[in-house]
Parts: C-alpha cells; structure tokens; sequence
C-alpha cells in the first residue's frame, strides 16, 4: 500500500496550544495514601473543564522526569512518617498547587506532551511516534531509496510532528532530516490542495528559505525531506545547543545567557525579514516564525516548515497574540513573532512577560526602537508595524544584502486563491478566539472589581445610607398616615353619628338654623 492511498483521519481538532489551568478543589484519604482532586481548564470556557484524581506519587513521578529541564520546579518534598496527618495534607496540597502554577504558565513546559498527558490522559493518550513510523515505514515502501538512521526523539516542542535522521541508501554520508505531522485545527484546505500545495514547496528557491528536497501528502498528514545541518538552528546558536538533544534539554533552562553581536542582530533580521515579505507577496500565509524555524548556513538564516500553515498547525507563540486583539492578521502574527525572535537575539533569553514594560540595556538604540514598536503595551494596543516599515528602520535599512540568487517560487492562481481562503479561515479561528478571551477578561476584572476590600467598604456605605433612607421615608409615610387619620378622626367628632357605613345623611342646602338649633345636645341624651 503506498504512502498517498493512507485512509483519511480528518484533521486534529484539538489546539495544542491553548493554555490548561489546574486547581486543586480537594483531598481524599484513603487507607494508605491521599488522592488530590483536580479541576482542569482549557482555554476561558469554564465549560471546557474536566476532573482528574492524582497521588503525591503521580506528581514526583511527572517532576522526574521534567528534570532533563534541569529548572528548579518547587515540588513539596517527600515525607514518609506523619504523611497522612490532617494539618500536613492541607500544607503539601498548597504546593502541590503552587507546582501546577509553575508547570501550567512555564511556556515551553505547558506545551511539552509530559504536563499535557499529566492534566488531560485523555486527549493525549495516542503514541505518536508510532503513528509517525507507520507511516514512514508505508512511504519506504514506494520509495525505498531512504533509509531510516535513527529517531530524532523529542527535538522539537510539537506533540504530533516527529523527526528521523535520514540517509540515501547510494550516498550513506550524506544526512537528511525527515519530519512529519498530522493536519491541526486550521487546516482550512482542501485534500487535493493540500497534497498539491506541499508538493510545490519542494521548487521553492530563495536566499532565505531551506531548501526541502522531497515532500508529499495524503488526507492525514504530511512528509517532508529536508538536508540535516549539523550547526543546528537559530536557537541552537543562541542557547549553545546540541541540535539533537530533546526541546526541553536544549531551551528551558541555558547555562548562559548571552545575546547575539550587533551585526549578526542586524543581518539576520534583515534576512528573515526579507523572507516573510516575499512570502506575503506570494500570498503564502506562514505565522510560525521562532528561532528554532530559522536554520543557520553559515553566516545566512534561512526560514524553516513552510508546510505548517498549510496543514493548520496552531503557532508556537499562539497563546502570546491571541491575548491581544490588534493582531488578527497573518502578517501582524509574523511581526509579533519576529518581536520574540528580535529579543532572544538580543538578550540571549525570551522576554519574561508579554508585554514588555522596560528593556535591558541593547547594543543599539535602533534595537529597543524595533522592539518598542513590537513588544510594548502601546504596541499592542495600536496593532504591528507591517514588515516594509520594519524594513526601513535604521536597524536594518543599511544592511547590505550580498547573496545573488534569484528567489522562484511559482504559484497557480487556482491555488492562490485556495491559500488566500484558508488565510482568511485562520484569520477569523484567530479573531473568534481573542473575542472570547477578551470577554473573559473583562468579565474577571468586574468580578475582582466587585470583590475589592475597597468596593465592599462602599456597598456597606451605599448600604447604610440607603437603609437610613427608607428608615426616614417609612417614618415620613407612618406620620403622614397618622395625620391622616387624625383628621379623619376630627371630621368624625362634627358628626358623631354619621360612620362610612351609615347611610348619606339628606342635604341642608337652603335650609336655615337658628340659634337654639345650634346649641350642643347634652352627653347623656345619646344614650
């Protein structure tokens, strides 16, 4: 059976890169251990959540392995007599709780399939690798000139793409590097665009792009053969890293933190920069800029994974973006990315949080001005600079470009107009998702607002006042009903023998009294 005739999955719909939540809502003890109850969120929706019960020995065990990080993660430590005490239960929930905090906003570790098994078994269940080498093993068949050399377990940060060292069997030196990945929640074209599409980046040419030596496609997922570089990427370059050692060795915690020279920032910026405006005059959406996509040959970056866009995987920056509802364009996506990207090559190191109040001393001016225009709360608020405005500042406006080749990458209008589709499609996913969290945001800030030690002190204020209030006004009502009666009390005295129930007395209209008539008729002559 050949590669191109796998059965249809259908696309993943899950996002990888939504954020879970955890809270420990309870503890149970049993004979001879205690079980944590766990309230797990997805995204914003309270109704995306779900229960999982795990032990003390569930989290050591996740913490041991999350150690290839080598990052201090501040598990309680073990206790072997006194362990099921009331007092000691309460104290080691709240850090467990304060280790689930630490795991679930760490961004690289919240993403890696350990914490994601560990929070959602049910969603993750499914051995990738596997899937991944079945479908290897199906395209060897067809093409039995590859030869697998080993797994590549772990390099990169997605769940659902894997990578293998590769060879020819006629050139054994010679390493390539395959990856492949199933389609993901914005996978907006159709099958047969698809396999054309990631068919065509193989006659990609440009000074900036790797070049892909084989590439292909079916209903389920994608293959793509590229040259293996031994200097590794962009980020092996700035954190000093082996380029097969596992995402989480290499990039969670660097022994040092040094930043790039200034005019490797400038050239490789201006390079990569150069790359996404070409692609966005081909109408070729990417949004999956990082500097682990960008490989380095010699002194050129060159852009890697063109094929992720095409089969809808989510970016790796996603949960950073879609917070801020000014970038809801593919385009504003790159920029914002490539703001990361401008900040690791400065300062060696991720910002610690986004957005970015103040920056550390840079080799430039220029430098900080670029990342002001990206990074920084006014930034976010007013929407990315395009990439041409990039371009033209004097970061990178005086860079001298000196590679000669000439960029070809032939797209048909048909299929023009299938990318600009799908474009659009991720476009509006985006958008959707940042009007839902900006509720929710908004919905949280009235809710602590109304919660505030402040705002309570003046309900309680508003509360007494008004209570007086009413006090004054049912004292006015009681007093004006008593007046009220008393003059009805009065009118009764003129007539003592008249009672609304008694019937009208005849009118005395034109009917003369005289004196005697009027004088008061004794006490006892009523009765």
């Amino acid at each position: 059976m050949a590669f191109m005739e796998k059965p249809p999955a259908g696309k993943v719909l899950l996002d990888d890169t939504v954020p879970l939540t955890a809270q420990i809502e309870a503890s149970q003890s049993l004979h001879s251990h205690t079980e944590y109850i766990i309230r797990v969120q997805r995204g914003v929706s309270a109704e995306n959540s779900w229960q999982i019960v795990r032990r003390y020995s569930d989290f050591d065990l996740l913490n041991n392995s999350l150690q290839i990080s080598t990052l201090s993660l501040p598990l309680p430590p073990k206790k072997l007599i006194g362990n099921m005490e009331r007092e000691f239960i309460a104290e080691r929930q709240k850090g467990l709780q304060a280790y689930l905090d630490v795991i679930t906003t760490h961004h690289i570790l919240s993403n890696c399939e350990l914490v994601k098994k560990f929070l959602d078994p049910n969603s993750y269940s499914v051995n990738y690798t596997e899937i991944a080498l079945q479908h290897v093993s199906m395209f060897f068949r067809s093409e039995p000139k590859w030869e697998v050399v080993e797994p590549l377990k772990d390099i990169g940060w997605r769940i659902r793409k894997k990578y293998f060292l590769m060879k020819i069997k006629n050139q054994p030196k010679e390493r390539l590097m395959l990856s492949w990945a199933d389609p993901g929640p914005d996978k907006y074209l159709s099958d047969k665009d698809l396999q054309y599409a990631v068919k065509l980046l193989s006659s990609c040419s440009h000074p900036y792009i790797y070049k892909i030596t084989f590439a292909t496609a079916n209903e389920s997922s994608a293959l793509v053969i590229r040259p293996f570089s031994e200097k590794g990427t962009l980020k092996d370059l700035i954190y000093k890293a082996k380029p097969k050692d596992p995402f989480l060795k290499k990039y969670c915690n660097p022994k040092k933190i040094q930043g790039l020279e200034l005019q490797q920032i400038k050239t490789y910026g201006r390079q990569i920069l150069e790359v996404l405006k070409f692609l966005h005059e081909k109408g070729f959406p990417y949004g999956h800029l990082h500097s682990a996509n960008v490989m380095l040959d010699g002194d050129t970056c060159k852009l890697l994974d063109l094929e992720n866009s095409l089969l809808g995987l989510p970016s790796f920056y996603r949960s950073y973006f879609s917070q801020f509802r000014k970038i809801n364009t593919l385009e504003g996506v790159d920029v914002h990315c490539f703001g990361h990207l401008l900040y690791e090559m400065t300062y060696g190191r991720p910002p610690d949080t986004i957005p970015v109040d103040s920056f550390p001393p840079a080799p430039s001016v220029f430098v900080v001005s670029v990342l002001e225009s990206i990074l920084t709360c006014e930034a976010m608020k007013n929407g990315m600079p395009t990439v041409s405005r990039l371009l033209q500042m004097p970061l990178f406006s005086d860079v001298l470009l000196t590679n000669s080749e000439k960029p070809q990458f032939k797209i048909p209008t048909k299929l023009k107009e299938a990318l600009k589709t799908s474009k659009e499609c991720i476009e509006k996913r985006l958008t959707e998702e940042q009007k839902l969290i900006h509720q929710h945001r908004r919905l949280r800030r009235a809710q602590s607002h109304h919660g505030s030690e402040e705002e309570k002190k003046k309900r309680k204020i508003l509360a007494r006042k008004k209570s007086k209030r009413s006090a004054y006004e049912s004292g006015e009502e009681h007093s004006a009903k008593y007046s009220n009666s008393n003059n009805s009390a009065g009118s009764g005295a003129s007539s003592p023998l008249t009672s609304p129930s008694s019937p009208t007395p005849p009118s005395t209209a034109g009917i003369k009294f005289t004196a005697s008539d009027l004088l008061p008729i004794p006490f006892n002559t009523l009765f």
